[in-house]
């Protein structure tokens, strides 16, 4: 049966990484569809905006509410996927809490942490739900979100519940763990299931633990899709940001070059020139690959629709919409 399991879990999630890299592959595809663009210049400039707008999470702090709860959900999903990698080696061994026994105490301490953070995440998910379903705040329910960028945000949010409260019943029913170790959170969980006989008890723990590793591999395999893309898309998106001034706009040379000719009609053109097809943006491919990342790595929030000046006005226009 054991071995079962294992052959199992094993195809369960060589799919899933196989249809994950897929998805990331024509991404990259799709991104690379736009004009070159040299953004490699000044790469201890691009590390430290990635680390401090990315990582560090300074757009948000404007936002003090909505930013501490997204910091919650973000250092939630990076670091309680940490405990992805005992899951995958326990599925594929057919060990159980691989790490337990070798870290003692700092694995009680790290599991325990896990289970806070995952807490947090749970309430931080609910209170986002409230703010945008039932508080309506009004950048999370312009008419642009009609339709599937809505349905995507409350699935985002029910997924990641749903994910951490399979989570923390895994540890809860989970007899020898709770009894080898105090843990913060699944010990409150865990007389709810006292009056069951061990074996019952293993299914359960059973049931969540499959529940908890399928619903991350979906859950991958449904980012590319999602607006949530942007938990991975921010990191390079940021990295090779325009680090020149804001408000300067390069000068491309044929389009000077058509304005002197069109300015003095004496002008020759230069030798071998050849006037430009088309001005501005008529398709994918007039874009520059930036651009299409940009879309990317949108996660819908409305802050550039909120202070958007046109649509403060009361004008259509919305930034957001058109990303």
């Amino acid at each position: 049966m054991q071995i079962v399991s294992q052959l199992v879990f094993a195809v369960v999630l060589g799919v899933a990484v196989y249809i994950f890299y897929r998805q990331v592959s024509k991404v990259r595809r799709n991104i690379l569809l736009g004009k070159a663009e040299d953004r490699n210049d000044r790469k201890k400039e691009r590390l430290s905006t990635m680390l401090r707008v990315a990582f560090g999470q300074t757009k948000m702090v404007r936002r003090p509410i909505p930013a501490l709860l997204h910091f919650f959900v973000y250092i939630g999903f990076i670091l309680i996927n940490i405990e992805i990698l005992e899951i995958i080696i326990d599925g594929l061994a057919g060990t159980h809490r691989i790490f337990m026994e070798p870290l003692g105490v700092v694995y009680n301490i790290a599991i325990g942490f896990f289970e806070i953070l995952g807490v947090l995440v749970l309430v931080s998910c609910v209170i986002f739900l409230i703010r945008r379903f039932a508080l309506k705040v009004p950048r999370l329910n312009m008419a642009e979100l009609k339709g599937w960028p809505m349905k995507d945000a409350a699935n985002i949010l029910i997924i990641e519940i749903v994910l951490m409260a399979a989570l923390l019943v895994m540890n809860a029913a989970d007899r020898p763990f709770q009894e080898a170790a105090n843990m913060p959170i699944s010990s409150l969980i865990a007389p709810l299931f006292s009056g069951m006989n061990d074996s019952n008890l293993h299914t359960v723990e059973r049931v969540a633990w499959w529940a908890h590793i399928i619903g991350v591999l979906a859950f991958l395999n449904y980012l590319p899709f999602s607006k949530h893309w942007h938990i991975i898309m921010a990191f390079p998106n940021t990295y090779y940001s325009n680090l020149e001034p804001k408000g300067e706009f390069p000068n491309p040379p044929e389009i000077t070059t058509e304005v002197k000719l069109a300015m003095d009609f004496s002008a020759t053109p230069p030798e071998g020139y050849q006037p430009p097809t088309s001005f501005g943006v008529k398709d994918v491919t007039d874009l520059g690959w930036k651009n299409l990342m940009d879309a990317y790595s949108c996660t819908e929030c409305g802050r550039c629709t909120a202070v958007c000046p046109a649509n403060i006005t009361g004008k259509k226009l919305s930034p957001r919409k058109i990303m």
